[in-house]
């Protein structure tokens, strides 16, 4: 039996096998949507299924409660939920989707929906309490992650309620991020400024928004270390209190715990 083998004529290079790999990285890389994401985007949405602007007129999503009143027929009036699958359930006409509606869109819808019924036309009135409407503050922030989006906040509202970091946080250049996959918003923000009484940055809030506040290099050089010491120091950590402790007997930390005292005194601990 014969085997078939490449000839150094025909064998790759090693600068041939080189171009494939950063060809195949690159193409790795390519994070630009393809045709077909973009359709499903333009077709199906993006982010939360149902969206609008509360601003300028509330809506509804899942897990809003409404409140339907209709003077002129008592009977209509109650109280209920969006459902998980947009829906409410309603006496006479069963299931209704909602969500995604305002106010005067379900009015409208209900009074549509009801008037089989009735010979007098109805007079619904809807009402909206929602608790579903975030927004978000992330990066170098103590108490960072969603909040509830009441309608009113502004940029310096959302940082004093997320406690930048004193040492590492860069309220120089923090980021307002309104997300899309084809168009995101960035609008810098300065804290200081808005401090000192310049509220051109201090931007109203929409739902959904992102606050990123980044670290200043000296943290991110902190970082960096950090990371690039982590094997290295959790290997030290590892010996030494292995070391240490069978020599204390397992004893607990205090001042006779040398491992750490080692550690800190190598300068691992200031990160």
């Amino acid at each position: 039996m014969q085997f078939f083998t490449l000839s150094p004529r025909h064998a790759a290079s090693p600068l041939t096998i080189l171009i494939a790999i950063v060809a195949v990285g690159l193409a790795a890389c390519n994070s630009a949507p393809s045709k077909r994401t973009l359709q499903y985007m333009n077709e199906e949405g993006f982010g939360r299924r149902y969206s609008g602007n509360a601003l300028e007129e509330n809506y509804l999503t899942i897990g809003d409660q409404i409140q339907i009143a209709d003077i002129a027929h008592p009977e209509l009036s109650l109280g209920t939920t969006v459902d998980i699958d947009g829906t409410i359930l309603l006496p006479e006409v069963g299931r209704v989707h909602v969500a995604g509606y305002t106010r005067s869109d379900l009015e409208a819808v209900l009074a549509e929906r009801y008037s089989p019924y009735y010979e007098t036309p109805t007079e619904i009135v809807v009402d909206i309490t929602t608790s579903s409407k975030v927004f978000w503050v992330l990066g170098e922030v103590r108490n960072g992650g969603e909040f509830e989006f009441l309608g009113n906040e502004t940029v310096i509202d959302a940082l004093v309620d997320a406690q930048p970091n004193r040492d590492s946080a860069n309220l120089g250049r923090v980021m307002l991020i309104r997300a899309d996959p084809q168009d995101p918003l960035r609008l810098p923000v300065n804290y200081w400024d808005i401090t000192r009484g310049d509220s051109t940055t201090n931007y109203t809030l929409e739902e959904n928004d992102i606050i990123w506040v980044p670290p200043t290099v000296l943290a991110e050089l902190g970082y960096f270390i950090r990371q690039l010491l982590y094997p290295f120091t959790t290997v030290v950590q590892a010996v030494s209190s292995a070391f240490f402790g069978s020599r204390r007997g397992g004893t607990g930390g205090g001042r006779n715990d040398l491992s750490g005292d080692i550690f800190n005194s190598w300068g691992f601990g200031a990160f």
